[in-house]
């Protein structure tokens, strides 16, 4: 048996913003049958400057944010595997989109296991805390967690639309997400791609998808930049 308690203080430690551990054994992935679902906050100052669209500041932050989940990752998937748990850290380097832009277990259904939030109308992961204005990673492993997470099974938006119509690629539908939606019952993921690379291209000079519109004007993230005062 895993005691989160020491793992979460472990990931804390080193600088993950939310830390989550979920049952994921009805996936029926390679054995693995629990998450471990890791969160950086992306800064607010730096969310708070993109209005217009992307920025240099959050094109640097989107990599170096990358770069520390992955090194989050490897820690929690070497922690697990010393107590002799197989364990899989989900990095930028093990882990490939397919052609369609998605992975087997993608980090946001860890996150929704895990407890740590939503998926918003936008398709990312919503947290009460942050907002979308989060960084994702996540581990595969066989570990027995002692306190695992009730898992989040529906979206909690409400009425809120405001991602919907402040898309500059009106690539999201408006539907609201449950634990059985599909991602294409959300977005139009070739419409956000071809509106987020012009955005890049143009602002930044960066042949990269990379908008964060929809992060940026939703509320829960307002209230992550009103708390830090970056409003």
């Amino acid at each position: 048996m895993i005691l989160t308690s020491e793992l979460k203080e472990l990931l804390y430690n080193e600088g993950a913003s939310l830390v989550g551990f979920g049952d994921i054994s009805a996936l029926n992935h390679d054995g693995f049958t629990s998450c471990a679902a890791l969160a950086v906050k992306i800064p607010a100052g730096v969310i708070a400057g993109i209005g217009s669209g992307p920025t240099r500041d959050y094109f640097d932050q989107y990599h170096a944010l990358n770069k520390k989940l992955d090194s989050l990752a490897e820690l929690a998937a070497g922690y697990l595997t010393e107590r002799g748990c197989k364990a899989l850290a989900q990095t930028t380097t093990t882990v490939a989109e397919s052609p369609g832009y998605s992975t087997p277990v993608p980090h946001k259904t860890c996150a929704t296991r895990a407890g740590l939030g939503w998926i918003g109308r936008s398709a990312l992961l919503v947290t009460k805390e942050y907002g979308p204005a989060v960084r994702l990673s996540s581990v595969l492993t066989d570990a027995e967690f002692d306190r695992a997470a009730e898992p989040v099974n529906a979206s909690l938006c409400g009425g809120c639309t405001a991602c919907t119509a402040a898309c500059p690629g009106g690539a999201i539908t408006g539907a609201l997400w449950d634990v059985g939606t599909y991602r294409e019952e959300l977005v139009d993921v070739n419409a956000c791609r071809r509106a987020a690379r012009a955005l890049a291209a143009e602002l930044i000079g960066e042949k990269i998808t990379l908008c964060g519109k929809c992060i940026e004007v939703c509320p829960y993230t307002k209230s992550y930049l009103k708390k830090e005062n970056a409003l």
